[in-house]
């Protein structure tokens, strides 16, 4: 019996060795693959078939991977984000739109709220969906006009941009905390903020996608 002992190890490894050659290709992938990690809270956010976006498949929308300033890599976003004014923002969205032929602008406060999944703790954007992706404050295109007296000498206004604004007339914009959701109508709109810019639903994407679900846009 001890003489077959060498031989019996050596069976054993031959059966192990091929039972993982056998392994079927969805068990060897799925780990690999960038849907496996998406949130069940979130099934309505999809990355596109070519990767670059993220569609929204019931808003009927599609957004970069990657904020201003950054790039896609193709698997994640390297570079640094861009902090702009929302006059800033809005003009690079209509240089791009004229450049590319393609609707981007600044998505509205619910567009963007979508993105953050509020099941995690902290709420927070998907980081297989946006690699990188910097948590704070991005504007939107939301707008809201204050008429009301401020303090330019507050620490708060000053912060958000509120320094040199007029006390009669203050004009200030909506911005969005996709490290929590929040939004908040008084940034000055002066203020350098994140910006994520988002275009309609390419044609190549719609035909796989299910219609949009119009309720969605006011949650």
């Amino acid at each position: 019996m001890p003489r077959l002992h060498p031989l019996w190890m050596t069976l054993l490894a031959c059966a192990s060795g091929g039972a993982n050659a056998q392994m079927p290709p969805a068990a060897a992938t799925s780990a690999a693959s960038p849907a496996a990690a998406l949130s069940p809270a979130q099934p309505h956010l999809q990355p596109s078939s070519d990767g670059a976006f993220v569609i929204d498949t019931r808003a009927r929308l599609a957004w970069p991977r990657c904020v201003e300033g950054m790039q896609w890599t193709g698997s994640s976003c390297s570079g640094q984000p861009r902090l702009l004014s929302h006059a800033q923002a809005q003009a690079l969205a209509v240089q791009r739109w004229k450049a590319e032929g393609v609707g981007w602008r600044l998505p509205r406060v619910p567009e963007l709220r979508r993105l953050v999944d509020k099941s995690t703790q902290p709420p927070a954007l998907n980081p297989q969906l946006f690699p990188n992706a910097p948590a704070g404050w991005h504007w939107t295109a939301t707008a809201n006009v204050n008429t009301g007296s401020v303090n330019p000498y507050a620490y708060g206004n000053v912060a958000r941009g509120g320094q040199g604004e007029s006390a009669l007339s203050v004009v200030q914009g909506w911005a969005v905390d996709t490290g929590s959701a929040e939004a908040s109508p008084d940034f000055g709109r002066g203020t350098l903020l994140f910006v994520r810019f988002v275009r309609p639903v390419p044609e190549q994407e719609k035909a796989a996608e299910p219609a949009a679900d119009a309720a969605t846009e006011r949650q």
